[in-house]
């Protein structure tokens, strides 16, 4: 029986997840009662608690017209054995369009026991919206709030 992954094994898969299109398979990297935040997310800061809120993410994602390719993915260890910071580029196609666009990226990712328990992903939220067209929306709901 194989051991379980490390925190960079189980942040490089995720990212391979992400890449190859299997959102509906993404969530099984998730502990219980995992927290993911989003502190550049639009039009505020958002966070997810638990796995069937990470779910039901993953599962609206997968409607996105977007294909994500990670690259240049570096994961650097820190001093918490549990910790690990990914940097990469995402390489985007917006499939609706066919635009192309690159987005860079930053996660700090804690892993127990072989399962995601806290991420803060920092993502270029506004880019990806203007590359989909959601921006005037996003625009719209930041001048309510």
């Amino acid at each position: 029986m194989p051991d379980q992954m490390t925190p960079r094994q189980v942040v490089e898969a995720l990212m391979q997840g992400i890449s190859d299109g299997r959102w509906h398979e993404l969530h099984t990297f998730y502990a219980a009662d995992a927290v993911v935040e989003y502190p550049f997310g639009l039009p505020k800061p958002s966070r997810l608690e638990g796995i069937e809120t990470i779910r039901t993410y993953f599962a609206a994602v997968s409607g996105f017209p977007l294909a994500l390719r990670a690259r240049n993915m570096v994961v650097r260890q820190t001093t918490d054995p549990d910790v690990v910071i990914a940097e990469w580029d995402y390489d985007v196609t917006v499939t609706s369009t066919n635009r192309s666009l690159s987005v860079s990226n930053i996660q700090v990712t804690t892993v127990r026991n072989g399962m995601i328990v806290a991420s803060r992903d920092y993502h270029n939220h506004f880019a990806l919206a203007e590359a989909t067209g959601r921006l005037p929306a996003l625009l719209a709901a930041l001048e309510e709030s």
